[in-house]
């Protein structure tokens, strides 16, 4: 079985780039982030005929996560219990479906904007409320993943110079803390690293050719549970997808499971 996570980042932008990845390289379960579409507007009628159903929480120009399957989609959950919102809303960043043998979360975190703006505190509650939705299905027996943008690089590894994010969101004591903290609920990292190159990157900003010059993060992340982590047999990040015109700002992640 095959399960990937990609911020899209707007699949509108990029939906002859998301059919042709589909068909390329045959995921059976795809979570998506960062839809920027309102749920009517969802490619629905184009997905199926690639072979997908499409679970989706979208409003809008802004967010919006989906979880696309061509192997069963059933006990959809919109969005995330105990969600705090941000400035009055309640933004559609989270999604959770069972897909054949496996359930998986498709989680579009806050990215924090600075230090000091509310949004790094609501970032740190989502978080919080994250872990209290997973903690069930995160010590269950059922093979259990929450996948996505996390917006938060787990280790100084995970960036291309720690130095330039000093002082900057993404790679706080607190945003880490809270990643340890899903892994305290029974949730491990299961893409290893190194891969097949070293710094396995899933981001690079559009500016300052930070792609050629290989100036990204990893904030692209798998976690899934005890029975999921044994169950994975590969995974990788497809760099290539990330190339040419049109592309997204992130690539997909990709891990592969004996289940």
């Amino acid at each position: 079985m095959r399960i990937a996570t990609w911020n899209v980042n707007s699949i509108t932008a990029r939906l002859p780039r998301l059919l042709a990845w589909l068909e390329s390289s045959g995921p059976d379960v795809l979570c998506l982030q960062e839809a920027k579409v309102a749920e009517e507007q969802f490619p629905f009628d184009e997905l199926r005929a690639a072979g997908y159903e499409a679970a989706v929480h979208a409003t809008g120009r802004w967010n919006g996560v989906a979880v696309l399957s061509r192997v069963g989609l059933q006990d959809v959950v919109k969005g995330l219990p105990g969600d705090p919102g941000f400035d009055g809303v309640v933004e559609p960043r989270a999604i959770s479906a069972t897909c054949g043998p496996v359930r998986v979360w498709s989680v579009y975190v806050p990215n924090g904007r600075e230090v000091e703006h509310p949004h790094y505190a609501y970032k740190l509650q989502w978080f919080e409320a994250l872990k209290a939705a997973v903690a069930g299905d995160a010590g269950g027996s059922r093979p259990f993943a929450v996948l996505g943008d996390y917006n938060v690089a787990p280790t100084d590894e995970d960036v291309y110079d720690p130095a330039a994010f000093e002082g900057a969101t993404h790679v706080t004591p607190a945003e880490r803390a809270a990643l340890s903290s899903l892994r305290e609920a029974g949730l491990s990292d299961v893409v290893p690293r190194p891969l097949k190159y070293d710094r396995p990157f899933t981001y690079w900003d559009y500016r300052q050719l930070c792609f050629p010059k290989n100036r990204g993060m990893r904030i692209d992340l798998v976690y899934g549970n005890e029975p999921f982590a044994k169950a994975v047999t590969d995974a990788y990040v497809d760099r290539e997808e990330r190339k040419g015109k049109g592309a997204s700002d992130h690539a997909p992640v990709v891990v592969d499971l004996d289940v």
